[in-house]
């Protein structure tokens, strides 16, 4: 297993690094990937991953590790031939899915040893008063948090079928998850910083960044911020129809 050595984030900085999630099968995009991963699906005239990009641009993060399975050629091919101002790494997971947090995991000996924004592909957000990516390395504390999760009302979650993820106290520590049959108040966006402090004692094969996040709750390091923005869960095909119209709007 690897140990890090950590060097402090700096208050307000915003992570030289990004991990990208695009390596899921987007099966409820189906007939959409069928041909092509889902991070390829046109949303508002683009792919879903690169409207990621033009945020991590605008961010200021400057490499980006992006693991591929499912078309994976295909997406590694998009990546090349369009992301010219980031650094680009590939974290190949072609040969076995390993879910998210076995995708961290894999990809660890990139991410190396400082704070790390971790974006998920499948999601669209605009930008409220300020840059959500900057607005989480503003809060970010890395003697207090081990990862901080950019959240959304349920009210103002557009296209979530779900009942919600998470509560949160007045402070923004996330203090409990969604019991089964309840609502939660607050949606993860598929936006974070995390800590290379909570990649330990991870199990064989893949498994889900809960593992991670569970840990950091109990250990009171789990902590948010509310989107002050748009947030759209594009996760079928009614979802990107329902997002562009909204869009057109503004």
């Amino acid at each position: 297993m690897t140990t890090y050595s950590l060097r402090p984030q700096p208050e307000g900085v915003v992570p030289e690094t990004a991990m990208v999630m695009a390596a899921g099968l987007g099966k409820r995009m189906r007939p959409l990937t069928a041909t092509r991963p889902k991070p390829l699906v046109d949303v508002a005239g683009k792919p879903l991953i690169d409207h990621v990009f033009d945020r991590l641009r605008t961010a200021g993060v400057r490499r980006a590790i992006v693991n591929v399975h499912y078309f994976g050629d295909q997406l590694e091919a998009h990546l090349r031939a369009r992301v010219k101002d980031i650094d680009l790494l590939i974290s190949d997971e072609r040969k076995q899915l390993m879910e998210t947090g076995g995708g961290i995991v894999q990809a660890r000996e990139l991410i190396g040893d400082k704070p790390f924004v971790c974006v998920n592909s499948d999601n669209l957000w605009v930008d409220g008063p300020a840059d959500a990516i900057r607005q989480l390395a503003a809060q970010w504390d890395d003697e207090r948090m081990d990862a901080l999760l950019l959240v959304v009302p349920l009210a103002r979650a557009y296209g979530h079928g779900g009942n919600g993820d998470f509560k949160v106290d007045p402070f923004g520590r996330i203090t409990e998850r969604r019991k089964p049959g309840r609502m939660a108040p607050f949606v993860y966006t598929g936006v974070q910083i995390l800590s290379p402090r909570v990649i330990r004692d991870w199990p064989e094969g893949p498994f889900s960044t809960n593992l991670f996040w569970t840990r950091a709750m109990e250990e009171g390091r789990l902590w948010a911020v509310v989107h002050q923005g748009l947030w759209f869960d594009i996760g079928t095909p009614p979802a990107i129809a329902a997002a562009e119209a909204v869009l057109a709007e503004m």
